[in-house]
């Protein structure tokens, strides 16, 4: 019989587009993780809040994955930093599905804290146990944004609750568990390491002449990539700044993929307009295109496009971008921290350099273009070392593994679903025994 998830994910929907403040890696890793475990055997449902009013209840996504849409709150776009408040709506919604469904669950996997807030009260009301990916740590959070962090004090004191009750805790790196031990005093035991990954249909190696010519770009420049969420923890900013140190490198172009629309709107979008801000006052403005949000399957092109890919965030739990780069044969250049250093190999894959360094990071620009034959060597090495360690086939495998660990202890009926059966043997019983006293 196949085993059955629960995946909750409140904010971030396998179904977003990306590029959004709130739709980035953990939309990615809901989705792709998912999809490697049905292939595995398990039959999945993912719950996420509703952010549409004219979204379904349920979407039969893909085979043996579905995704139910819960009400909680308005069905509108929230940002994930104000949606707190819903989880108890969430919650009961959630609960009143189950329950209602008569589904049996093995597991829950809960994403963010938010989702580990609702799996920990599933846990107390139907004893299903629950393994949480937090995917960012609030106290990691609040050291490097201070005042700027916009989730509400409460956010710590869950986490904490969340790390003590949970039944397993998956770390994304080395890094994550460290932080998890240092600042949560999380039992060791109870973490597991298991990376994300990238998806080997979706990015793969292929001719930079030709991505280029798809892109409307000429084939003698050099072009830098930087793609992702537009948020200022990215340190896109350090990235334009690197820019003022490399204005004598001939056809130089950077890149910036991302945003709330595909065309670049300066106007409303609060973090492009103060990107340009930072681009016209380092002198760097015609070496910049911003580009504007781009469809998934456009994003292999940029990467294979690309010399180098760029990623300079100030902190990071993961970062599933870099993957994606070096799966297409484009070394990295990562700030490092987190999950970049454990992903990115220095002078091997790319290079990694301190946040906040510009000239660090034009540096790196310039030893990894002094040389064909090593830059050859990076590319070759990139492809290799994501192919081997960071395919969602083999984080699937990992994840497996630990479902098993978790769910053979816990291999009974949940409550609800025991006092349903019993409920319907005491009926039975009874019309069984009413049965007897009738005379043929």
């Amino acid at each position: 019989m196949k085993r059955k998830i629960a995946f909750i994910s409140e904010h971030a929907s396998p179904l977003a587009v990306l590029g959004g403040v709130d739709a980035g890696g953990q939309n990615v890793y809901v989705a792709e993780i998912c999809k490697a475990l049905a292939k595995q055997g398990y039959t999945i449902d993912i719950f996420t809040r509703m952010d549409r009013h004219d979204q379904p209840r349920i979407v039969n996504w893909l085979l043996d994955i579905r995704v139910v849409h819960i009400q909680a709150g308005p069905a509108d776009e929230v940002p994930k930093e104000l949606l707190l408040d819903y989880m108890d709506e969430f919650t009961n919604v959630m609960l009143h599905f189950i329950v209602e469904s008569g589904t049996h669950y093995d597991l829950v996997h809960a994403n963010f804290f938010m989702s580990g807030l609702v799996a920990s009260r599933i846990k107390m009301q139907l004893g299903i146990p629950y393994v949480i990916t937090f995917h960012a740590l609030g106290k990691i959070r609040m050291l490097h944004q201070k005042d700027k962090d916009a989730f509400p004090a409460a956010r710590l004191d869950i986490e904490q609750m969340i790390v003590d009750d949970a039944d397993s805790i998956i770390a994304e790196c080395p890094q994550d568990k460290q932080d998890l031990i240092e600042h949560y005093q999380a039992d060791a035991e109870k973490i597991t390491i298991i990376p994300c990954g990238f998806s080997a249909e979706e990015f793969y190696p292929h001719a930079k002449a030709e991505a280029r010519r798809k892109l409307g770009l000429a084939q003698r420049e050099t072009v830098l990539l930087q793609l992702g969420r537009m948020v200022p923890r990215k340190g896109i900013d350090n990235v334009i700044r690197s820019l003022k140190y490399l204005k004598d490198i001939p056809r130089l172009r950077l890149l910036v993929v991302g945003g709330c629309s595909d065309v670049p709107d300066f106007e409303n979008d609060s973090e492009l307009k103060r990107l340009w801000e930072v681009a016209d006052e380092s002198g760097v403005t015609d070496l910049v295109e911003f580009t504007g949000r781009r469809d998934r399957e456009q994003l292999k092109y940029y990467y294979q496009a690309a010399d180098f890919f760029i990623s300079t965030p100030w902190y990071e739990p993961f970062g599933i971008t870099p993957l994606e780069a070096m799966a297409c044969g484009t070394p990295v250049i990562g700030a490092n921290v987190g999950g970049i250093k454990y992903t990115v190999r220095h002078r091997e894959t790319g290079f990694l350099v301190p946040p906040h360094d510009p000239q660090a990071l034009a540096g790196a620009v310039r030893e990894g273009i002094s040389c064909p034959d090593k830059y050859r060597l990076l590319c070759e090495n990139a492809l290799h070392w994501v192919n081997e360690n960071f395919t969602w086939e083999s984080v699937a495998c990992e994840m497996s593994r630990l479902y098993v660990r978790m769910i053979h202890p816990h291999h009974v009926l949940p409550r609800y679903l025991l006092q349903l059966k019993r409920s319907e043997q005491r009926s039975r019983h009874r019309r069984t025994t009413s049965a007897s006293y009738v005379t043929p």
